[in-house]
Formats: structure tokens, C-alpha cells, sequence
């Protein structure tokens, strides 16, 4: 109980929470759709995302400087890879929560001249944005991290895994398989890191038109992002550090 009360007092965690009732209720919504009688049930599951979808734009509002600080501090890095794909990702997330907080400006009605639609257009697009340049920064991770396990298997002399790593350059696929497996299954804030933004994927994708998709896939893939997000948030040492 005192985790979970922990765990509701920080912002990103109420956050996850949220997102993934969002996206539960998304996903439910396209299982019913076709079903006969369940116009009701499907009404409260569209109305509980929606009320979920505005209740995280809230939580949302000062991720901007969070994002900008963020940014400042993977400019440090030393390693040249992550410190740009890092800083990038992070400077196109503040511009994603400054065309988010404009968005809720409208919503709320303080501002009506706004066009809702090209702005949503641009949050999207940094947002789709900052995914890319994390997924480069977990592929150039996962190269890294298979080298070394291929070099530690030398060094360790291990006869059989050393003949299957040996033959990654002329075996094809399967030692690739093999050696990539051995990988993420020794780091799993980089497996789970990687799943959470290819899923993350699946909305903007959508959105901008360059893969469309459904409503069940965007909420599944949703769900599991999410749920990735509150596992890293309660067990830190899951989370990808750098």
C-alpha cells in the first residue's frame, strides 16, 4: 500500500495511470464496436478516455522545463551518440509540450482563434520526432551492448556460445538471433526502453497518415507502452540510464 501511495503522489506516475485507462478504454471501445447491445457500455468507455485524455494534458503543463532541463543535462554527456540523439530527442519534446499547452488553451476556451488542427499537426510531428531519435539512441545501445557481450564471451573462452558468436559474420541470421537475445535479456531497462517507443509509434504514425492504422491496435500498443512506463516508475532500476 505505501508503494502504491508513493507511487500516485508523483506527477509521471498519476500520469501512466491515467494513459493507460486511456488507452484500456480505447482498446475495449474497438472490441465492442461491432457488438450488438453494448452502445451504452461503449458510450462511458469513450467518455472515461476522454475525461482521462484531459486530465493528463493537465499533468503535462510543466513537462516543458522538465524537457529543457532535461536537454541541458544530455548535452553533458560524454559519449557523442547519446549526448546529441539525447539532446535532440529532449529539445523536440519541449517544442511537443509547447504546442500541447496550446492545445489545452484552446480546450479550455481562453484562447478560441486558435487552429486546433494545424497545431495538433505539429505536436505530432515532434513528438514523432523525438521517438525516432530515441530509437536510434537504443539501436546504437543495443550495438554497443552486443559487442561487448561478443567480446566477454571471448574472454570468457565459453567454447559453445563462443563458436556461436563467432559465426554472427557467416551464419546469417540465427547467431544475430542468438547473440541479440543474450543482449536484451541482460539488460532490461534497454529491451523495455525500446518496446515502449516502438509502440509509442503506433499513434503518431497514425496521425500524420504515413501508416494508419485502428483504434485497437493504437490503444494496445498504448496499453503496453503505459504499462512499461509504470513498471520503470515503481522499479527504478529498470529505468534506461545513460
Amino acid at each position: 500500500m505505501e508503494a502504491f501511495v508513493h507511487f500516485t503522489n508523483q506527477t509521471q506516475g498519476r500520469d501512466r495511470l491515467f494513459r493507460a485507462t486511456q488507452y484500456a478504454c480505447m482498446l475495449l471501445s474497438y472490441m465492442l464496436e461491432h457488438k450488438t447491445g453494448r452502445e451504452e457500455v461503449m458510450m462511458k468507455l469513450k467518455n472515461l478516455e476522454a475525461s482521462m485524455r484531459s486530465g493528463r494534458k493537465l499533468f503535462r503543463l510543466g513537462n516543458m522545463l522538465h524537457a529543457f532541463v532535461s536537454a541541458r543535462h544530455a548535452s553533458q554527456l560524454p559519449d557523442l551518440v547519446p549526448r546529441c540523439c539525447l539532446t535532440a530527442s529532449s529539445l523536440n519534446r519541449v517544442l511537443y509540450f509547447m504546442c500541447d499547452t496550446v492545445l489545452w488553451v484552446k480546450s479550455v476556451g481562453l484562447i478560441s482563434d486558435i487552429n486546433k488542427k494545424k497545431w495538433r499537426s505539429r505536436a505530432t510531428k515532434y513528438y514523432y520526432y523525438s521517438l525516432l531519435i530515441n530509437l536510434v539512441n537504443d539501436l546504437y545501445e543495443l550495438c554497443w551492448r552486443m559487442e561487448q557481450a561478443a567480446r566477454k564471451e571471448k574472454l570468457q573462452g565459453d567454447s559453445s556460445r563462443l563458436q556461436s558468436l563467432t559465426s554472427l559474420a557467416t551464419s546469417g541470421l540465427q547467431p544475430f538471433l542468438l547473440l541479440l537475445y543474450i543482449t536484451l535479456k541482460k539488460h532490461p531497462p534497454l529491451l523495455l526502453d525500446t518496446v515502449k517507443n516502438l509502440c509509442d509509434l503506433s499513434s503518431p504514425l497514425d496521425v500524420l497518415g504515413i501508416y494508419k492504422t485502428n483504434p485497437g491496435i493504437i490503444g494496445l500498443c498504448g496499453l503496453i507502452s503505459s504499462l512499461v512506463g509504470i513498471l520503470t516508475i515503481a522499479v527504478p532500476q529498470l529505468r534506461l540510464k545513460h
